[in-house]
């Protein structure tokens, strides 16, 4: 089994291991502190059989580790691996030297993309569109200020005049993700509904709202060096 495959495998296992209440409970309580197993049952309401079988399973998945009390030497403190908990989050990729993220008008959801990249992550971060506007929606610009982010209204631009070999593309509206192909095919989706549909200020906040939570999401995992910029080119 290669690597890749390995990883995945130790991964199933974590998970499959949290997948249980009871075991769930204790790695929650390990989280804050070590325990011996009689500790844990007490504190957990469990019997003690079933706390056993459960750090067994936990110990299996290597999410818990036993260590001979310093103490009396008699008494088994458990630790969680917060390493392995690690491991759920999805490897980083790698090659990334700008990300871009892509809709039609590059005048919304594209634009406050790109703008929370940069702000939340320092690093470079571009937006452009397959049938760019002439300006960025005002209401666009408006939520980004109520956040504290600055949009330049005339900033928009094709996608062809900016996308380089090593940028990585994040196509945030539906229509762009399914046109574009060949060298600018985007490499990850993000199916934001368009705000400029409903044209509300409630809608361009919800749409600020969800590009906000999966950039937090994404950004972990996009961990090569990346220079710095707003990237708005």
């Amino acid at each position: 089994m290669n690597a890749e495959l390995a990883s995945l495998s130790g991964r199933a296992r974590i998970h499959a291991a949290l997948g249980d209440p009871a075991r769930l409970a204790i790695v929650d309580a390990l989280t804050l502190g070590d325990a011996s197993p009689g500790e844990i049952a007490h504190d957990l309401g469990m019997p003690t059989n079933l706390v056993a079988h459960h750090v067994k399973v936990l110990t299996e998945a290597g999410l818990v580790v036993r260590g001979r009390s310093e103490g009396d030497r008699r008494r088994t403190y458990l630790r969680l691996r917060p390493e392995a908990l690690a491991t759920l989050t999805p490897p980083p990729l790698a090659g990334v030297g700008r990300v871009v993220f892509v809709c039609t008008r590059n005048s919304a959801r594209s634009q406050l993309a790109a703008a929370l990249w940069s702000n939340r992550t320092h690093t470079a971060a571009a937006s452009a569109g397959t049938k760019p506007a002439r300006q960025v929606h005002p209401r666009a610009v408006a939520v980004a200020q109520r956040h504290g982010l600055d949009l330049i209204s005339t900033g928009t631009a094709h996608v062809a005049d900016i996308v380089r070999d090593d940028d990585l593309l994040i196509a945030v509206c539906d229509n762009a993700h399914e046109e574009l192909t060949g060298p600018v095919r985007p490499r990850l989706h993000w199916s934001v509904p368009d705000p400029v549909r409903v044209d509300t200020d409630a809608a361009f906040e919800a749409a600020f709202a969800d590009l906000a939570a999966r950039v937090d999401r994404v950004a972990p995992v996009i961990t090569p060096a990346m220079s710095s910029g707003d990237g708005r080119e």
